[in-house]
């Protein structure tokens, strides 16, 4: 008997039957995907920890040039010594650190019984430690990251930012060399150990940011709200690191 192609019955079946193939052939392209995906989350931290520890693949003084996915889990285990997980006056080591999730870690922390876990790394480069600290925050659209390198006294070594949906021309400047060189050098901490953070502001008097004690950075020029993010990120992210470095001293 020949099927009627023109009911609305079997239009409404074919629709259904389309939609449980395509759907098994996703999923099961998802699962295999899985680690393959699951891989390239790993070295996209990882590269972006070292790059902010001015560990990088970079020929010009434009470049923004991460290790290779093929060298940079051995890069990264050689150059990371130890990561941490600071949780209140805990501090435990942990060698996936780098794979906690700030954000959701964040989101638990409205919990008044939460208490939030801090992930640090710890490592060196030409003989001297570094601690590379993740930041998370708000730009004009979207979200904003990065990683801030800073030796014991929080003295910012390098670092690297990077952002979601920031407008092509304007904030999305901020992982650009020019931008993120400034910070090398800046303070956060007064001569007291107060913690001042880093401002990202217009009209600071040193547009070349040579004046590393005035926990200052020129702004991108028509970036006001993402640069303001940055700054609000910075501050945010970076207090809550002091306590433990306090204890280095």
């Amino acid at each position: 008997m020949a099927i009627d192609t023109d009911k609305n019955s079997y239009t409404v079946i074919f629709a259904i039957v389309m939609v449980l193939v395509v759907g098994s052939i996703l999923a099961g392209l998802a699962q295999g995907l899985k680690p393959l995906v699951d891989a390239n989350k790993r070295f996209e931290k990882q590269q972006n920890i070292l790059y902010a520890m001015g560990i990088n693949a970079n020929e010009s003084t434009s470049d923004v040039v991460f290790v290779s996915t093929d060298k940079v889990e051995e890069v990264f285990n050689n150059a990371i010594t130890k990561q941490y997980v600071i949780q209140g006056d805990e501090v435990t080591e942990n060698p996936e650190a780098y794979m906690i999730d700030i954000k959701k870690e964040e989101s638990k922390a409205k919990d008044p019984n939460y208490q939030r876990q801090l992930p640090l790394f710890e490592g060196v480069k030409d003989g001297k430690p570094l601690y590379v600290i993740p930041i998370r925050g708000k730009g004009l659209w979207d979200a904003i990251w990065g990683y801030v390198a800073v030796d014991k006294s929080m003295v910012v070594q390098g670092v690297f930012f990077d952002h979601k949906g920031e407008t092509p021309g304007l904030g999305a400047e901020i992982k650009q060399r020019y931008f993120m060189d400034d910070f090398v050098g800046e303070h956060v901490l007064t001569e007291d150990g107060v913690f001042k953070g880093i401002t990202i502001t217009k009209g600071n008097g040193d547009p070349k940011n040579e004046r590393k004690e005035d926990y200052a950075v020129d702004a991108i020029a028509g970036a006001t709200i993402t640069g303001d993010g940055v700054t609000a990120m910075i501050k945010k992210d970076l207090k809550m690191y002091v306590p433990y470095f306090k204890t280095l001293k």
